[in-house]
């Protein structure tokens, strides 16, 4: 297993400004999205406030192997788009009913923050919503999960059982959270669903320990949970083309239990651009 790098408690107080700034930007789409509008002008807005805020993109020109450099400042995902959508992936304006998930990251004085969360436009379906609602609830019971001593696998069962046995749902299978700090991604991965063979998921026994620093992001689609890169770049889409959500909250382990750095995003609207 990886080494997963622990923080003081004055790194923590650096990444909750960072984290605070992701849960600005995500207030500020809230009054910026809306039918009619294109993803490119949201990047647009995003890269716009992101200067405001004095900070920078934690995703562009992000590299990842096989893949070419991230091209936008957020991953911008609509409907059956699952994660990693771009501003180039489309040029069609935002309809009303259309679930849009917006994954934020920023880096600010050298410290990450990092959150995604979904909405629909102008109204949603009863089974939209009900989708969202089984995203949200889902990241708050793996949230209260993540107490120190405790295994990782507690994560992953608190969120299956939300999403999956009380929803009806899917879990996608093959992504999940995972560590931060100085860097988007470190040790370690955090599966949201409760492995078939402890091969899958090496780090499922490993405990949560005081100064970690975690990103966990259940994804859900309503149909399957499988996925299919359509086409071969970054852009990850609902096998079936199900719609998709995406809800994800910076969380810090201290030895009092979880402390989230991007609360607040619990209380946005779901429905936005009305």
């Amino acid at each position: 297993m990886k080494t997963v790098p622990l923080i003081s408690s004055h790194d923590a107080k650096e990444a909750k400004v960072s984290a605070r700034i992701v849960v600005e930007v995500h207030r500020a789409l809230t009054d910026f999205i809306r039918a009619g509008i294109t993803l490119p002008e949201i990047d647009a807005f995003v890269a716009k406030k992101l200067r405001e805020l004095k900070c920078k993109s934690a995703f562009l020109k992000y590299k990842m192997p096989g893949q070419p450099p991230f091209p936008s400042y957020s991953c911008l995902s609509v409907n059956d788009c699952v994660v990693h959508g771009t501003h180039t992936m489309t040029q069609s304006p935002l309809s009303p009913g259309d679930l849009i998930s917006v994954d934020i990251g920023v880096i600010h004085k050298g410290w990450v923050g990092d959150a995604a969360w979904t909405w629909a436009i102008e109204h949603a379906s009863d089974e939209n919503h009900k989708l969202m609602q089984a995203g949200r609830d889902s990241l708050s019971a793996g949230i209260k999960a993540m107490q120190p001593a405790r295994p990782m696998m507690d994560f992953a069962r608190a969120v299956q059982g939300v999403a999956e046995d009380d929803f009806g749902f899917h879990l996608i299978r093959g992504l999940g959270g995972h560590g931060y700090g100085r860097t988007l991604h470190a040790p370690p991965f955090i599966s949201n669903v409760v492995p078939a063979h402890p091969s899958e998921w090496p780090d499922g026994w490993r405990t949560f320990e005081p100064g970690m620093l975690i990103a966990v992001e259940p994804m859900l689609a309503i149909g399957t949970g499988h996925i299919e890169n359509m086409q071969g770049t970054w852009p990850i889409f609902s096998a079936d083309n199900s719609m998709s959500v995406h809800f994800e909250a910076d969380i810090h382990i201290t030895e009092d239990g979880p402390i989230d750095l991007t609360q607040g995003l619990q209380e946005l609207p779901y429905i936005i651009g009305g």
